[in-house]
């Protein structure tokens, strides 16, 4: 009799702690920085609410505890307060990552009652008319400040995330003020990472050094400022990977911590892992503990036996586990490369000629290629 994985050694392996569901690439803008893959289009077969109860139940069983629900926008599910109400009574820690168009006040109670634990919306800017263009939706900053209020009223911490680029980043003082105005407990300032349409819009969206400069400057006289005040909003100022030094622990370490499970089933070790020219197993093929455990793809990139040098001698080996797999194959074409945003990489060279395209890059906001199912029919053609 085959002995079960879940009582197996695993050479050390840990138990994922972090499960993301991403429950659906819909969404309702079109966001031209969205992570989601390029060829979205294609993926029309989602899971079901019974698939989604199967996959939480065996995430909660091999350990993990913590259950963000994303997308596209995860409010277009109709069963999403069903989704979560499941998760609580498995026990998980659970977080809507959301734009807020789709919620209401109803809604919100709903999924309070149903023991969603975390909300945290989406904010494009302070400025309504570059929200719009951004996004590609007027309507959607008047409605997403409505639901940041209505998050708060219904007794949730306030959580923001902007995402910071070429043409939002200048007006940090505003965006700040606003997210005081709105009384917000947490704001990420997240630089935008440039994966998916990110990445194709990368020459358009990417900050020179001077922007994050002053950005950081204007974000750090925020804190005096509130803390004089007494006010507590926390403000997190996320540096954009192309003008760091070293690369970031991507996700804790490949298949270390965290797994996605994208809306048709496939389970990835990070969001943006597709891009990669490498195959991933489905939850509607293999059990999540198989897929953990002994997948090719979960351990191609585990551990330190993968390396290339210079990381596999490097002392920091253990802080940044070789950077960014995703971010190495866009730069380079090799997954197994060294994140070329570590100085010490042989291809670093590369994101310095990325700083230089952009800063070349004249495009307005209202020229960026716009995250929607018609240009996305385009990568799934090609």
């Amino acid at each position: 009799m085959t002995e079960p994985l879940s009582t197996r050694s695993h050479a050390g392996q840990g138990a994922p702690l972090w499960l993301l569901a991403e429950l659906t690439y819909r969404c309702p803008l079109q966001c031209a920085y969205c992570s989601n893959p390029l060829d979205f289009a294609a993926s029309q077969d989602e899971l079901s609410t019974e698939e989604w109860f199967d996959v939480m139940r065996q995430a909660r069983a091999l350990g993990a505890v913590q259950l963000g629900f994303s997308g596209g926008e995860p409010l277009v599910r109709q069963d999403l307060e069903v989704l979560v109400s499941e998760a609580r009574r498995l026990g998980f820690y659970t977080n809507l990552i959301t734009s807020g168009l789709g919620l209401n006040e109803t809604r919100i109670e709903a999924l309070r009652e149903a023991g969603l634990d975390h909300i945290q919306i989406s904010l494009q800017a302070a400025d309504e008319d570059v929200a719009a263009a951004v996004a590609g939706s007027r309507k959607a900053h008047a409605r997403k400040l409505a639901m940041a209020k209505a998050v708060k009223a219904a007794g949730y911490p306030m959580v923001l995330n902007v995402v910071l680029h070429r043409h939002n980043i200048d007006q940090i003082d505003d965006i700040i003020a606003l997210c005081a105005d709105l009384d917000a407990d947490a704001v990420e300032l997240a630089n935008c990472q440039l994966y998916g349409w990110a990445h194709l819009n990368r020459a358009g969206l990417l900050p020179s050094r001077e922007q994050l400069e002053a950005a950081e400057a204007t974000t750090e006289r925020w804190r005096k400022r509130l803390a004089a005040k007494g006010q507590d909003m926390r403000l997190l100022f996320v540096v954009p990977d192309y003008y760091a030094e070293r690369p970031k622990a991507c996700m804790g370490g490949w298949g270390a911590i965290f797994m996605t499970v994208a809306p048709d089933g496939a389970v990835l070790p990070c969001h943006s892992a597709r891009l990669l020219p490498m195959s991933f197993p489905t939850v509607r093929e293999q059990p999540l503990e198989a897929i953990w455990y002994a997948s090719d793809a979960f351990n191609r990139y585990r551990g330190e036996d993968w390396m290339p040098l210079p990381c596999r001698d490097c002392d920091e080996r253990h802080r940044d586990f070789g950077g960014c797999r995703c971010q190495a194959y866009l730069l380079t074409g090799d997954a197994g490369a060294t994140d070329p945003v570590c100085d010490l990489s042989p291809n670093h060279h590369l994101i310095e000629a990325a700083r230089q395209e952009a800063a070349a890059d004249s495009r307005t906001i209202h020229e960026l290629t716009l995250r929607n199912t018609r240009e996305s029919k385009v990568f799934c053609r090609e």
